[in-house]
């Protein structure tokens, strides 16, 4: 029986008849880091798309196995509720709907307990705080009115509630200044552990700064075509993608 958390094997996938993913291996055990990168319009984003279940996307070939089961054609939130978590580049607001409202209702729905009120806002404060995020956003409609630093902090903030065997994070650094992307990373530290496991999409080194870096993958046209380590990653914020895209292969 395979170890691993995440196995994609052989992954085709299509979006308004076209095809975008041509045959995507990825495996992903328990305590890993994996970073994803490739230019715009490689197949980043469909994949970890793909792996949530956003039905926009079609499964054409292939298979996707988490945690030993075949969630191939699951909805996304049964895949949400067997601990796949996904932050997206652009978070939705949701008026009417506060901050720890929203949590501590995803997280009951995704254990099958709701937490008593003032254990579950003692707990949310102090992840909060972990975050440098003001306190007074707990009770904030959800992503209303929140600068593009405080919806992506909010974001890792569902991730620690959460906590989730898989987290994905799409270009969850995108358009953070400095200090927030401080605080992002900090915050993906602190949830890591030998039991979970996370795959980033990036095109900001300073997000992986800190973190410990198991694998790097570089998409082009659908396919992966280099694999490595912390090294692949410095490859390409140095060179580009050209040379890797010019001498594909699949070491």
């Amino acid at each position: 029986m395979s170890d691993a958390l995440l196995e994609v094997k052989g992954l085709k996938v299509s979006a308004e008849d076209k095809q975008i993913l041509k045959g995507v291996d990825l495996t992903v055990k328990p305590g890993e880091l994996h970073v994803i990168l490739g230019q715009n319009g490689a197949g980043k984003s469909t994949l970890v798309s793909a792996i949530m279940g956003d039905p926009s996307y079609e499964v054409d070939d292939g298979q996707i196995i988490f945690d030993g089961e075949d969630i191939t054609d699951e909805k996304p939130d049964i895949r949400a509720r067997k601990g796949i978590f996904m932050s997206f580049q652009n978070p939705e607001e949701i008026p009417g709907v506060t901050v720890e409202n929203f949590l501590r209702t995803a997280k009951g729905a995704i254990t099958g307990v709701k937490d008593r009120v003032i254990p579950f806002r003692k707990e949310l404060l102090s992840k909060m705080a972990a975050l440098d995020m003001d306190a007074s956003y707990a009770e904030r409609y959800l992503n209303v009115g929140f600068s593009g630093g405080e919806k992506k902090k909010t974001e890792i903030l569902q991730l620690l509630v959460l906590n989730p065997k898989l987290a994905i994070l799409d270009e969850t650094d995108s358009g953070l200044d400095v200090d927030a992307v401080r605080a992002v990373t900090k915050g993906i530290a602190e949830f890591r552990n030998k039991d979970n496991a996370i795959i980033i999409i990036t095109h900001n080194a300073k997000i992986l700064e800190g973190l410990e870096i198991t694998a790097s993958h570089v998409i082009s046209d659908g396919r992966v075509i280099k694999n490595g380590g912390s090294e692949l990653v410095k490859e390409v914020i140095t060179n580009g993608f050209g040379s890797l895209i010019g001498g594909a292969d699949n070491a």
